[in-house]
């Protein structure tokens, strides 16, 4: 793994994993319960492809967040900026995983002539209506309530199993994922609720009222052994966007870049094979690939 970039983002440092290629640059943007380290499985099933992770302000190595921070989208765009260099606004294909969804939704919506498709793995969705109570099952409200509970204590090393068993097991499978993933899962999360990033950052978008804006290729997956409530709000989300389409991701739960890095490159492939599609179709040449002919 080569150094990772660090990047002034108005004297934030904002910490990115680059690897350069040709074609469109591919972002991964991560959950809020994780950091860029969650998609280096994913990147090395992805040889010769161009990729970017970068951990948001709050998470991983990057500076805490603080309130009057630049949102999360402001901060994609400079992160984008910096590392596309000259190239700077060309499209690029956005990988996002549940709150790295919503974001990856909002660039979309926001900067759409900087977007090429998305690939959207259980995604947040800005203005969407947030569950009540009774839309959610008992195991989750449960793992909840015992994940709040010991943040608002200040006890984040308790808050960290009950936050695992929702998000990396499933609510119904506790302690299914072991190893050095849960380890992994463990650590990203625990900086995650240290730093204080899901928590800020969010923005103005409305995404939920604007899905049928999108214009772009767009895939949806969520892991059958999610939260139910989000496999419903997938189904939502697939009626509400211009020409979804829906990939399966079998016995994964809410992070299946931890657990089934396999699946999820090879939805990435499959997305940059419809984006090139697309670009032949209207004649386009990526610019890489233009200097070297």
């Amino acid at each position: 793994m080569d150094e990772p970039l660090r990047i002034d983002v108005g004297g934030a440092v904002l910490v990115a994993d680059h690897r350069p290629g040709p074609g469109p640059l591919v972002v991964l943007l991560h959950a809020g319960v994780c950091d860029r380290r969650s998609w280096r499985a994913v990147t090395d099933r992805l040889p010769g492809v161009a990729t970017l992770a970068h951990d948001r302000r709050g998470f991983g190595g990057s500076t805490p967040a603080g309130e009057g921070d630049p949102t999360h989208l402001q901060d994609l765009r400079a992160v984008l900026d910096h590392v596309q260099g000259a190239a700077a606004g060309e499209p690029v294909v956005l990988v996002g995983s549940s709150m790295g969804g919503g974001l990856a939704l909002d660039a979309a919506l926001e900067l759409p002539e900087r977007v090429a498709a998305l690939l959207l793995l259980a995604p947040a969705v800005s203005g969407a209506p947030a569950p009540a109570a009774a839309d959610l099952d008992e195991r989750t409200l449960a793992l909840d309530a015992a994940a709040d509970e010991a943040l608002a204590r200040g006890d984040v090393e308790e808050a960290l199993e009950p936050c695992l068993q929702l998000w990396l097991d499933g609510p119904a499978s506790p302690g299914r994922v072991g190893g050095a993933v849960r380890e992994l899962a463990r650590d990203s999360a625990r900086a995650a609720l240290r730093g204080g990033g899901a928590d800020t950052g969010a923005g103005e978008v409305d995404a939920w009222s604007r899905l049928g804006e999108l214009a772009v290729p767009v895939t949806v997956a969520t892991g059958d052994l999610d939260v139910p409530y989000l496999l419903r709000r997938t189904e939502e989300l697939l009626e509400r966007v211009p020409g979804a389409r829906r990939a399966a991701l079998p016995g994964t739960a809410h992070l299946p870049q931890l657990e089934a890095p396999d699946l999820v490159a090879d939805l990435v492939v499959r997305l940059l094979a419809d984006v090139a599609a697309v670009g032949a179709a209207d004649g386009a040449v990526w610019p890489r690939e233009r200097a070297q002919t």
